[in-house]
């Protein structure tokens, strides 16, 4: 989680050294102004030399201060990643379908799906490249409020209920135990107190209110009430990450969704009241809240193509300092090729040196030897010819 905060901050980096239209580089000075707007608890600079495979610094041939660029195999891994949200549109389009359809009144705010854009994988202009492209499918409303308009009941069935179909025909377990049950997975070293399991067999077999299913008035005084209430959010929050990326989500943002998926309670009690589900990272400035099913010793056990490539990513980070020489390798080829690159020798001379063969320019036979010349008290004029 560390370092997927240091990537995060890496991008918004990234994304604002892309306003800049002067050029693919940055002053470092400049770039210094950015610090408390992506978060840097250290100086710009500092955090800069941490990460030589993500930032190239450099010194501008003629203003001669310190600037940066991103590197090359970063913006590969960038225009990779773009790429590909290019080709997963169509999938793209239904996951906001799903969201849609998860609301209480078919509706959500454009700034709530704004902040979890990057963990949908929406892109950038989504608003116009998706929203307002497909006005066969959502219609804005007041310019903040998007609208689904044409209803798909085949995308009805949420992720979870994949599960329960392999747990049906898998484990030969009756309807009554999967119907409305959720995979539990305990962390290691969890306690579980007497009557716990207990509690938890009659929680998974308490109906619930289902996200793509028809809203209807849940009183919650009746009997189970309560009970079916939280279910049920579990049930939304359970399907909005499994709609993630890397099955994460920070929890602050969820709560841009309460009014509109009708989730009435504390978010952060719900998650914590359901650790065999739900993992809630404390670290970094906001707490994180990942889905335990989707991982497996620290990965995803099912990645997808935009997860494969943010991993390339978190291994350029993950260098740090080390395999550096290849990067200098890479500069002295850039030298090389712009008749720069010096190497010295043991007899001290060096590779590239610049000499001016004054006497193999011009005709010795004509001038003479070069004591001829100095003798001779008179204007060189070969010297203006042979500056310009």
């Amino acid at each position: 989680m560390m370092h997927i905060n240091k990537l995060k901050t890496i991008l918004n980096i990234h994304q604002l050294m892309a306003q800049r239209k002067r050029g693919p580089f940055v002053s470092v000075q400049l770039m210094s102004r950015w610090r408390n707007i992506v978060g840097l608890n250290v100086g710009m600079g500092e955090f800069l030399h941490k990460y030589p495979h993500v930032f190239e610094l450099f010194v501008h041939p003629l203003r001669r201060n310190l600037c940066c660029k991103i590197t090359q195999r970063m913006r590969d891994l960038i225009d990779e990643e773009e790429k590909i949200v290019k080709e997963y549109e169509p999938e793209l389009l239904q996951k906001v379908k799903k969201l849609l359809m998860m609301s209480k009144n078919g509706t959500l705010h454009v700034h709530a799906l704004r902040l979890i854009r990057r963990e949908l994988g929406l892109p950038e202009d989504f608003r116009d490249s998706i929203l307002r492209t497909h006005s066969k499918d959502f219609r804005l409303v007041d310019l903040e409020i998007v609208e689904l308009v044409d209803r798909n009941e085949s995308l009805a069935k949420a992720e979870v209920e994949k599960w329960r179909e392999k747990e049906y025909v898998d484990k030969w377990l009756s309807e009554f135990e999967t119907s409305y049950a959720f995979p539990i997975n305990f962390p290691t070293g969890f306690k579980i107190e007497g009557g716990y399991r207990e509690k938890l067999k009659n929680w998974q077999r308490l109906p619930y209110l289902k996200p793509n299913e028809s809203k209807e008035v849940l009183r919650v005084r009746t009997c189970g009430g309560i009970e079916r209430f939280e279910k049920r959010a579990v049930g939304i929050i359970h399907e909005l990450l499994s709609l993630t990326v890397e099955k994460m989500l920070e929890v602050d943002r969820l709560a841009h969704f309460r009014k509109d998926f009708a989730i009435e309670v504390n978010v952060c009690e719900l998650l914590l009241k359901h650790p065999g589900i739900f993992y809630i990272c404390t670290k970094g400035s906001t707490q994180t809240v990942f889905l335990r099913e989707a991982y497996s010793k620290g990965c995803l056990a099912l990645p997808n193509p935009i997860y494969v490539v943010r991993r390339k990513m978190l291994d350029l980070i993950l260098l740090g300092h080390r395999n550096t020489r290849s990067l200098e390798d890479l500069e002295e080829i850039k030298e090389e090729r712009n008749g720069s690159v010096f190497r010295t020798n043991v007899g001290g001379r060096r590779d590239g040196d610049w000499i001016v063969p004054i006497l193999d320019s011009y005709d010795q036979n004509a001038f003479g030897s070069l004591g001829d010349i100095n003798d001779s008290k008179q204007p060189f004029d070969g010297c203006e010819s042979g500056r310009n």
